[in-house]
């Protein structure tokens, strides 16, 4: 029972969506404010630091003069980044989604074998989490006799990171493949808890071959559930990155819906790799910095399947 608690908790932590009414009254500007620093008081990552203290005190003290709602938007959005960091914000309502670009994984068998998967950022808005899962899960049992593997994970900035992992999870071993340190507690995420929240289970799942090399394809757009994506293999022999450094959002969001539809969005956790590193706003190096990261990527797994 402990050991589903946890599962539970790593799942809530890099996915929910909160609704909150407590606190100050959101219909004033000066309440609006009150109730959201709040929140960044009760989960925010940098929460405890003298910058974020002061920062505070600075926001409280001018709520007396928030003349209108603009005002208190602009007061929130800068106390979300000290509090939270670059990777918390205030968000305004979603109106239209029509022209929302998303597009499902691309995948092909290059020369020699090669498996290359496309993974970019994925919302969920115009393609399901079942299509992205399936569109590379499948691919990947087809072809369980390839000599190696490549995730481009260039341009991909985020979004649902369940999907992108479940879909490579033949590449992973069982277990913790990352974590999430937050400012009191740890809390890892496991590869069958992900599977599971895609409604699969890793007993139907085969496995490719832990001598298959996987190299992954970074650039300076990919970011925060990319860079998860890409941690999950940090510290696995088999495993290598190639390209250039990534945006440096390696961090879990929570996003609190308030009152008038805006979403307060508050990193609470930094991305800790199996390796014990942590990361979170540097940008992560590839092990193999080129300007043809897909062309030494192919060069690396030929010369590793020999």
């Amino acid at each position: 029972m402990k050991k589903r608690f946890v599962i539970l908790l790593g799942l809530i932590l890099a996915s929910t969506v909160t609704s909150c009414s407590l606190f100050d009254n959101q219909s004033t500007p000066k309440g609006y404010v009150r109730h959201c620093v709040r929140l960044l008081d009760a989960s925010a990552l940098y929460a405890d630091t003298p910058e974020w203290s002061a920062k505070k005190n600075e926001i409280l003290a001018a709520t007396k003069s928030l003349s209108s709602m603009d005002d208190a938007h602009a007061a929130v959005d800068e106390a979300a980044r000290v509090a939270g960091g670059k990777h918390s914000s205030l968000r305004e309502p979603v109106k239209d989604t029509t022209s929302y670009q998303e597009v499902a994984p691309e995948v092909v068998v290059l020369d020699d074998n090669i498996l290359y998967i496309v993974l970019p950022a994925h919302m969920g808005v115009k393609v399901s989490d079942s299509d992205y899962v399936h569109t590379v899960l499948d691919f990947l049992q087809e072809h369980s006799d390839a000599k190696g593997v490549i995730l481009d994970l260039r341009g991909n900035t985020g979004g649902n990171m369940y999907p992108m992992i479940a879909s490579i999870s033949p590449l992973l071993p069982d277990g913790t493949v990352l974590r999430f340190k937050s400012r009191k507690r740890t809390v890892p995420v496991f590869l069958e808890a992900v599977v599971q929240s895609q409604g699969l289970t890793t007993g139907g799942i085969e496995k490719l071959p832990s001598s298959t090399p996987v190299a992954l394809l970074t650039d300076d757009m990919t970011a925060s559930s990319g860079e998860a994506t890409l941690l999950c293999f940090r510290g696995l022999d088999y495993a290598r990155s190639f390209g250039a450094p990534t945006a440096g959002y390696a961090s879990a969001n929570t996003p609190y819906e308030l009152a008038d539809g805006y979403s307060l969005v508050i990193t609470q956790s930094c991305d800790m790799a199996r390796t014990g590193e942590v990361f979170c706003d540097d940008p992560i190096e590839a092990d193999v910095k080129t300007d043809t990261p897909l062309e030494d990527a192919i060069a690396w797994i030929v010369s590793s399947a020999r």
